[in-house]
């Protein structure tokens, strides 16, 4: 087994192609998942690669580097839609997690209850991928594409989680429900982004869930019939929450998760509107 540590985007590409490589950054997964059994592929760590940290706006948006920790995320003046998303990186697991942890590493992880998920999901996130012949890119729906799954290819790696600019009267708003503050796997999540008109009715929705299906799930029919409404008119019926398919477990009944969504979300599209 070897150790990694290139300093160039194009090293760590072609390390990728002998096949026995694991990517690390932070390493908050890569490590405790492995127990007491020993590594048995190379390591790759890229955070010594320029240009996969840190946060940027451009022409048309913002990129944020895969080796970006949830530290810097919180701490970075971001526009208000991002709320959600800053709220979400102050809950990853324990604040040492925060300080190594990153948000290529949440993503590839593909857990139900990524924390990180929902957020980037109602911001419109598309994710980055390289590798040595191409470079492309994905909505993060179609990157995620089931329980621990993704969508990388061989010798293929997250570059950056580029996100459009969102409306600027917009903002965001996460609620994540479990057992405990920190280090816990949560019952059911819910982040939004809400924008209302002068007249404080809303026109611009997006709600998006985790831990209640393999992935995380945009409510789409919910934010459709959201336009219009003002914040004391919400309604969450059962048919909005249809998308998704949470199961029983040692945390909650799918029952429960269903109510406790309805209310998050009720909760959480408040919040973001001021109340």
């Amino acid at each position: 087994m070897h150790y990694h540590a290139p300093e160039t985007l194009d090293d760590a590409l072609a390390h990728l192609t002998t096949g026995n490589v694991t990517i690390v950054a932070g390493g908050t997964d890569v490590y405790p998942t492995r127990g007491a059994a020993p590594l048995k592929r190379d390591l790759l760590d890229i955070t010594r690669i320029a240009g996969l940290t840190g946060i940027t706006h451009g022409t048309g948006g913002w990129r944020i580097g895969a080796a970006t920790t949830w530290t810097r995320i919180a701490r970075t003046d971001l526009p208000a839609a991002f709320a959600g998303l800053q709220a979400a990186a102050r809950e990853v697991g324990s604040i040492q997690i925060q300080n190594a942890g990153t948000i290529a590493g949440n993503l590839c992880n593909a857990s139900p209850a990524a924390d990180g998920v929902p957020p980037l999901l109602t911001l419109d996130a598309q994710v980055e991928l390289a590798s040595l012949d191409r470079r492309r890119l994905l909505p993060l729906s179609e990157f995620l594409t089931g329980v621990r799954r993704t969508a990388l290819q061989p010798a293929e790696m997250v570059t950056a989680i580029l996100l459009p600019d969102p409306p600027a009267h917009a903002a965001g708003a996460f609620d994540k429900l479990g057992s405990r503050r920190y280090l816990v796997i949560s019952i059911a999540m819910v982040a939004v982004v809400i924008g209302r008109d002068a007249s404080g009715r809303i026109d611009h929705a997006r709600v998006a869930v985790g831990s209640c299906s393999p992935v995380a799930q945009r409510l789409t029919e919910l934010e459709a019939d959201l336009i219009g409404q003002c914040l004391g008119d919400i309604r969450v019926t059962p048919a909005h929450l249809t998308p998704l398919s949470p199961i029983d477990d040692v945390r909650g009944s799918a029952g429960y998760r269903l109510d406790a969504v309805a209310e998050q979300i009720t909760r959480a599209i408040r919040a973001a509107g001021g109340q």
